[in-house]
């Protein structure tokens, strides 16, 4: 499906809307697991077909015609996400929940080139934010969520920064049209119209600094390039690097940038944690790094890619750029549950 930006994608948007109305009406919830697990728990036989809202919308099995009413079928081939598969039929799109709210997000399998993920990370992601906030940042007047994909990290900075003094201003810059395209109507059903979308490579097409940056960027190896799976460079990371790159520049004294990435581990060693260190340390930042899962995506260790790769491990990177640069002092990383840098000079 290409929605691009016509009078037929608004109306597609606006039968998406109403969609996730509906959905939030019948109080659907649905977590969605892994695609290794997903393909698992789809490939029992019970499983075939679709027999409820949670088949359709979360498992995303087919459907017969007559196990949904006809309000809801006229939704989805109003938004034109209902797809004829042999005798049966079904959606061209996932519904996820978190937290009570829904999120539009790409079939399964995730294989186009566009595809908008939603899985694991994403609830990892939003864990990071919310304990990001829990620890009662300095005041945020300009934020950022670069990659945005389904919407879910500005989402969660507005509904963090909803307070009426803080009137912040929020952008969710993404390179894939139609991800920006399902995160206006995810930001819809979370009543939240403020904040900017802009198509985006980075902060190319957006000026000025920050107080935060947030990313959960790609970072496996993706033989296709998929966009929202491939992170570039010898093992995934130089995505992740070239956000940390962005940040150093484009964020104000004070500010921070919250990154949330997965990083091939190689003999016991993370090439990325050293990289970042030396960099940030250079550029006068203090900073935090968490391993938070330490074994994810372990089918992909199978693939040439990944030959020489111990693990690939979840981790989270809170970077803030001091108000004055810090002296600069050796680190020698090593791999630990956190790592915390301080180079401030003594006063």
């Amino acid at each position: 499906m290409n929605i691009t930006n016509n009078a037929q994608a608004n109306s597609h948007q606006h039968h998406l809307s109403l969609l996730l109305v509906y959905l939030q009406l019948h109080e659907y919830r649905f977590t969605t697991i892994s695609p290794a697990s997903h393909a698992k728990v789809n490939s029992r036989i019970e499983n075939a077909e679709a027999n409820d809202l949670i088949g359709i919308f979360g498992w995303n099995r087919p459907f017969k015609r007559d196990i949904i009413d006809a309000k809801l079928f006229d939704l989805m081939q109003a938004a034109d996400i209902a797809v004829r598969v042999g005798r049966l039929w079904k959606s061209r799109l996932r519904v996820s929940s978190m937290n009570g709210l829904l999120f539009l997000h790409s079939a399964f399998p995730t294989v186009e080139n566009e595809a908008v993920f939603f899985g694991p990370d994403s609830y990892r992601f939003a864990n990071v934010i919310h304990q990001f906030f829990a620890s009662h940042p300095p005041p945020i007047h300009r934020a950022v969520d670069i990659g945005t994909g389904s919407g879910l990290g500005a989402i969660l900075l507005a509904l963090a920064l909803k307070a009426p003094e803080a009137n912040p201003d929020i952008i969710a810059v993404d390179i894939n049209e139609y991800a920006l395209n399902l995160a206006r109507v995810n930001m819809s059903d979370a009543d939240i119209h403020h904040i900017q979308l802009v198509n985006s490579n980075l902060l190319s097409s957006v000026g000025g600094n920050f107080d935060l940056i947030i990313a959960n960027p790609p970072y496996l190896i993706d033989k296709s390039e998929r966009t929202y799976r491939h992170g570039g460079g010898h093992l995934g990371a130089d995505l992740s690097l070239a956000i940390l790159a962005t940040a150093i520049e484009r964020l104000n004294p004070g500010g921070t940038l919250l990154l949330y990435t997965g990083i091939a581990i190689v003999n016991g060693h993370d090439a990325f944690l050293a990289e970042a260190t030396e960099r940030l340390i250079l550029a006068g930042f203090t900073l935090t790094y968490s391993e938070i899962d330490p074994d994810i995506f372990g089918e992909e260790l199978e693939s040439e890619a990944y030959s020489s790769a111990d693990r690939i491990a979840a981790v989270v990177l809170a970077a803030r750029k001091l108000a004055q640069k810090s002296r600069i002092v050796h680190f020698k990383p090593s791999i630990k549950k956190q790592v915390f840098i301080n180079t401030t000079a003594a006063r």
